[in-house]
């Protein structure tokens, strides 16, 4: 299985949407509250240049947003 890091906040629902989805599929994820965790968000900023959040990173591929259909590529699904 690939190395999936979610950078994310609590009351995030396409965040949420995306963790439902990889625990649905047994497919695991280390997440990182860029809410709470300044470092971490700087890291996330640094590889996306972007502050929206979801920020996916399956291993070096980042994906912003969640869409089922995408990220299911992504981690080989499809």
């Amino acid at each position: 299985m690939k190395n999936i890091i979610i950078y994310s906040t609590p009351t995030c629902h396409f965040c949420n949407m995306a963790k439902e989805y990889m625990k649905a599929n047994n497919i695991p994820y280390t997440e990182h509250n860029v809410a709470s965790d300044l470092e971490k968000r700087k890291e996330m900023i640094d590889k996306s240049g972007q502050m929206g959040v979801p920020v996916i990173d399956i291993e070096g591929k980042i994906i912003v947003g969640f869409e089922e259909n995408e990220f299911a590529e992504a981690v080989g699904m499809k």
